[in-house]
């Protein structure tokens, strides 16, 4: 099979989930042919994850799906944290404070079993017959070029050309078990619970409680959130219990927060306590994501959020790569970043907040040290990948103030004014590497011409470029140097954005010798030089999947 018989093969998602719609998604934003194999005749209707938070939600803005999202959530701006004994605040984390480092300074609460039918549309709008409902992959064989898909269909056995499989099938991934990958970890003894009630605890039986409020006690603790229509409960079961009935199920309810006068189950669903990960996320042409690679139960809303990482990190990738814009090597980096966030990140820090919640210490400093420390943690805005390699990682940032950035962390996304109006520095990065050239305009900079979609160069001052400067097309006025001085750097250096909107570098440039640092820094991240040619024009979206149904391809 030819190179240019591989560029016109689609990517497969396997798996109908919310990481597989929203890798999907992704996929279609960066113009990538794509095709999602859903088993099932329907979208889950379990009562599952609650919690959306404002990493996610600047993911789903890139790829186009953030509005539809907050039309159907809850926003809330608080994280409380209150004593069981004594139904009392032990201390909040406020995520208002974030508003220089996002334009979502809070979270969202939205039933998965809501979430995934809002990005089933949003997917369906910009990319018509992706998704493919009762379509079963029964097996795979990988080529050099390729991969050959079995697929049980409505209409009968097909086989499907496709580039690249990305596995979210879930914690029982017929795709990792097929590659022969096994799992490390371990699962707990206990269970949770999570129940959802209608309760008026607003006007009839008014409580000022969090949005999100966790109860926690040695003894018998539990997280309460406010959901779009009802309240969710969350608790440990012990080892061995039975499930409680709706009766008990009240009871318990009623000892957080009170006898009130009208209270209704109307959802339950109980869930295995999991710290586990795939020895390896994929093999050659076929790569695991969300719970397929990293099955993480949800404390802090670490379970389907970290999944979400995932799909940010690997679309850009496939996307360079499909498109001659870099090496295959690229998309190895993949596991090497994401894998310590699941491994040693997301795991490690519902472990520790468990523990928490048990009141037996353990705490990571994420939960005691500083406002804004805290809420950039919580918010999944603090994840600092290991561009790299050196090791150099984090998920937890201290502290009441924000610190300068470093490479690997997630830029802040703060607004500047370019040739074309107001643009924030997450939407300049949307589908390109972006180098901003921190430097004085008055003193004409030697900054490269836009001469490539896939690195663009922009002069970052507070001094607007005159307009017979030369650099009109490519300046950004920043006035009372509000990104400067969030970003933390001195004048005269280059912050290289990844399409992912994380930092690949910072380092220094002479203004007045023309250097092109910014096209070297990417060749060294891509492996291929700085193409000069804008990518290529998608295929119309009804040819996305290409004719399969019910025959050989």
């Amino acid at each position: 099979m030819s190179d240019i018989h591989r560029e016109h093969l689609p990517v497969a998602v396997v798996g109908g989930g919310p990481i597989g719609l929203i890798t999907a998604l992704g996929l279609v934003h960066y113009g990538i042919d794509v095709v999602v194999f859903e088993e099932d005749d329907q979208l889950s209707l379990d009562t599952k994850a609650g919690t959306v938070l404002t990493r996610t939600l600047e993911v789903l803005n890139r790829y186009g799906a953030v509005d539809e999202v907050l039309a159907a959530s809850l926003r809330i701006d608080e994280i409380g944290e209150l004593d069981r004994a004594t139904n009392t605040s032990t201390g909040s984390v406020r995520t208002g404070g974030l508003t220089e480092d996002t334009r979502f300074p809070f979270l969202v609460n939205i039933p998965q079993h809501q979430l995934e039918p809002v990005l089933r549309t949003a997917l369906e709008k910009k990319g018509p017959g992706v998704l493919r409902m009762q379509h079963r992959v029964t097996g795979f064989t990988s080529h050099d070029d390729h991969v050959g898909l079995d697929v049980q269909t409505p209409q009968g056995r097909a086989t499907v050309a496709v580039s690249h499989v990305l596995a979210c099938d879930g914690g029982r991934s017929a795709i990792r078990e097929a590659l022969g990958i096994t799992v490390q970890g371990k699962t707990l003894a206990e269970r949770y619970m999570l129940v959802d009630l209608k309760a008026d605890l607003d006007v009839a039986n008014p409580r000022d409680y969090p949005y999100l409020a966790y109860f926690g006690d040695p003894a018998e603790w539990m997280i309460l959130v406010r959901q779009p229509h009802c309240w969710r409960f969350l608790f440990p079961l012990p080892p061995g219990a039975q499930e409680p009935g709706a009766g008990e199920l009240a009871e318990k309810a009623r000892r957080f927060i009170g006898d009130i006068d009208e209270l209704e189950i109307i959802g339950t669903n109980i869930y295995t306590v999991h710290h586990r990960i795939a020895d390896s996320w994929g093999s050659g042409r076929v790569f695991l994501m969300g719970d397929a690679a990293h099955l993480i139960t949800p404390m802090w809303a670490l379970g389907l959020n970290t999944g979400v990482l995932d799909a940010s990190n690997l679309p850009w990738r496939l996307a360079w790569v499909l498109r001659g814009w870099a090496d295959e090597s690229l998309l190895g980096a993949y596991e090497a970043e994401q894998g310590p966030l699941a491994t040693k990140g997301s795991g490690e820090m519902a472990e520790a907040a468990r523990a928490y919640m048990d009141r037996r210490g353990g705490a990571v400093e994420a939960m005691t040290h500083g406002n804004w420390g805290k809420a950039i943690t919580r918010s999944l805005l603090g994840v600092r990948l290991d561009v790299d390699g050196s090791g150099n990682w984090s998920m937890v940032k201290t502290g009441d103030r924000p610190v300068p950035v470093r490479a690997g962390d997630r830029a802040p996304d703060l607004p500047l004014f370019g040739p074309e109006g107001r643009v924030h520095t997450h939407d300049l990065a949307a589908d390109a590497f972006v180098a901003l050239y921190f430097t004085d305009s008055r003193s004409r900079p030697r900054i490269p011409e836009q001469n490539s979609s896939a690195l663009r160069r922009y002069l970052v001052s507070r001094w607007d470029a005159p307009h017979d400067s030369g650099l009109r097309d490519r300046a950004l006025f920043d006035p009372g140097e509000r990104v400067t001085r969030r970003f933390g750097v001195d004048q005269d250096v280059v912050v290289l954005l990844r399409p992912d909107a994380h930092i690949a570098a910072i380092v220094p440039f002479d203004p007045r010798d023309g250097r092109d640092i910014a096209g070297e820094l990417y060749e060294q991240i891509t492996g291929l030089p700085v193409p000069m040619t804008s990518h290529p024009a998608s295929r119309a979206r009804g040819q996305r999947v290409g004719a399969y149904e019910g025959g050989q391809r």
